[in-house]
């Protein structure tokens, strides 16, 4: 994608990743894996979110396979409530500060009122899902 081409989608330049939340990792990296052929090309813990993340790369976006680590984490109440399945969708942004007080100011409701570190050295912020039709959406900045 040119530049040109980014700046005509607004904030958003392309989807990082679609989460999954799974209960087991080992047991969903090897779904991907025997299925079709998918393999992990970054494995990362993240205490600060209690979670267990594998990322596998599909073409220049990733799927990120989640579990809980603690039991009281955001994926680990997800999976109480709603079981396994897509949890949010992370699209990459070029300023998350930029895009993240461009949801402010558009009155979008937030989950992190700053943005913080993510995962593989990352720059994020969530939008919560009230405000955007029910889905959880990370802004993700590389």
């Amino acid at each position: 994608m040119t530049p040109d081409q980014r700046a005509d989608a607004g904030l958003l330049t392309e989807i990082d990743h679609v989460a999954i939340a799974v209960r087991d990792l080992e047991a969903a990296i090897s779904y991907y894996a025997d299925t079709f052929g998918a393999t992990v090309s970054h494995r990362e813990r993240i205490e600060s979110d209690g979670v267990e993340e594998a990322l596998i790369r599909v073409a220049d976006s990733y799927i990120q396979l989640l579990t809980p680590t603690t039991p009281d984490s955001p994926v680990a109440r997800y999976l109480e409530r709603k079981g396994e399945g897509i949890h949010h969708v992370g699209y990459r942004v070029a300023d998350c500060g930029a895009a993240l007080q461009a949801v402010r100011d558009a009155g979008g409701q937030l989950i992190d009122q700053t943005p913080r570190p993510g995962s593989r050295g990352t720059t994020v912020a969530f939008v919560h899902p009230k405000a955007a039709f029910g889905t959880l959406i990370e802004l993700v900045q590389e």
